[in-house]
């Protein structure tokens, strides 16, 4: 009726507004570093098991034709280069790339970061949508996390050029030569080698799985920026008629 006073409802009281701001976060050499560390880790998966349990395939052609499995360690060893070098370059990076490639993120030392680790595991584990996390780079759970996949890493090049060490004479397997009789021998370097592989394996499928769910919690172009570099804040306004 004309005159009486309008009802809304609290979706038609109050709308919300998003500003987005650009960010250039990932600098070209940490995301030549990521996709250069990928695919250099599904080579060394696929082929490492390949090598640790090969398939007897038989073929009639000729003998020099079914060279398979030596293509197999070759694509492995390069990868392997690729890896260890790619390694390097991180590291170097994380003293001289921006605020969000430095070391400082990945190691918590700050009790700031210890409440954020606690807030991101309410997200990741309980799923507690509440707001979007303020981080703007790595989270501090994030951090940790790679910090611990750079230690494994550590442990994977020791243990693989150890024992290519026993089959070559370049001077950097032989810098590893130490590792397996520190370790008891072949057998127990392998297996150290072995488990590291399935550690890269269930730590890339949590990785994709985590890094699609915050750019649907958070809204700010997780997937996209190890692509483009950029992410987005978001500034929300609420505005009440």
């Amino acid at each position: 009726m004309p005159g009486a006073p309008s009802r809304r409802t609290g979706l038609e009281s109050t709308m919300h507004t998003h500003a987005f701001e650009r960010r250039y976060v990932w600098q070209l050499p940490v995301r030549f570093y990521h996709w250069i560390n990928a695919f250099a880790v599904l080579a060394l998966a696929v082929t490492g098991y390949l090598i640790g349990a090969p398939p007897a395939l038989k073929s009639g052609a000729e003998a020099s034709f079914g060279y398979w499995f030596g293509t197999v360690r070759f694509i492995h060893f390069v990868a392997a280069f690729v890896f260890f070098f790619n390694f390097l370059f991180r590291i170097y990076w994380g003293f001289v790339g921006n605020r969000y490639a430095r070391w400082d993120n990945f190691i918590p030392l700050r009790r700031e970061q210890w409440r954020e680790l606690v807030e991101v595991l309410r997200v990741d584990i309980l799923q507690a949508k509440t707001k979007p996390l303020e981080s703007i780079g790595h989270n501090t759970l994030a951090g940790l996390t790679y910090f611990v996949t750079f230690i494994a890493f550590v442990i994977q090049c020791a243990t693989g050029f150890g024992m290519y060490a026993a089959m070559s004479h370049a001077w950097l397997p032989q810098l590893f030569a130490w590792v397996v009789p520190l370790l008891g021998g072949d057998f127990a370097t392998r297996h150290f080698h072995h488990v590291m592989m399935w550690f890269f394996i269930v730590f890339s499928m949590i990785h994709m799985y985590l890094v699609f769910y915050h750019d649907y919690v958070e809204g700010r172009g997780v997937t996209s920026s190890m692509v483009g570099g950029w992410k987005f804040i978001e500034r929300e306004e609420t505005l009440k008629r």
